[in-house]
């Protein structure tokens, strides 16, 4: 956990939970005053973002209400910048904008980013700034996956204000279809086999009547 991570979310409400639930000690470390910041990506964390096809947004509304949504794009869609930012593209979706409207007004972000089939994620704290495309051509060409059906408006360049890898437990083992494939080839392979065999001998059966 990085100690920038602690600082935004530890508040006193919660340090006296994890200190009513015996677990004010496990983050001892952390809480120390010469803890390192460590609020900058490092090659684990880079590779591990570029792997993501998606992830969990939240913002903060002018009403004071979180609002959670999945960003999705081609692989590596979320890219980094730097030791320090992150960006991706702003696909055109269901044109409510509430998360580009939360942005506008207050530019914190928090961010999940899950491997569901080898039981990792991470959180990612940041502030978030909104680039149009006509702002800047050659970000949004960095970002740009032109194979991708998805229309992008704009880009969305988080400064990393902490993260924290979090806990596995109960977070459940999922595959997408492109996952599933190299599992599924050996079956499909044999099916296909046993479906040619089984033309063959009733072609020869039928040759027998």
């Amino acid at each position: 956990m990085s100690k920038r991570f602690y600082d935004h979310l530890f508040t006193d409400a919660v340090q006296a939970m994890q200190d009513e639930n015996g677990a004010l000690g496990l983050y001892a470390r952390q809480m120390a005053e010469e803890a390192p910041a460590n609020d900058r990506l490092g090659d684990k964390e880079t590779q591990f973002i570029s792997m993501r096809d998606g992830f969990y947004q939240a913002t903060v509304s002018e009403s004071g209400w979180p609002y959670v949504q999945f960003r999705g794009g081609p692989r590596g869609f979320l890219t980094v910048l730097d030791e320090k930012t992150i960006a991706y593209a702003d696909f055109r979706g269901n044109r409510q904008y509430i998360s580009t409207g939360n942005l506008s007004h207050d530019d914190r972000i928090a961010m999940i980013l899950v491997d569901y089939p080898n039981s990792a994620r991470i959180k990612i704290l940041g502030r978030a700034k909104l680039v149009e495309m006509v702002d800047d051509p050659a970000l949004m060409e960095r970002l740009q996956d032109t194979t991708y059906k998805g229309r992008p408006e704009r880009a969305v360049v988080v400064t990393v204000e902490g993260f924290d890898w979090n806990c596995p437990q109960h977070l459940p083992v999922r595959l997408t279809i492109e996952e599933m494939q190299p599992i599924l080839a050996p079956f499909q392979q044999e099916m296909a086999q046993l479906k040619e065999e089984n033309k063959l001998l009733k072609q020869k059966i039928a040759s027998l009547t």
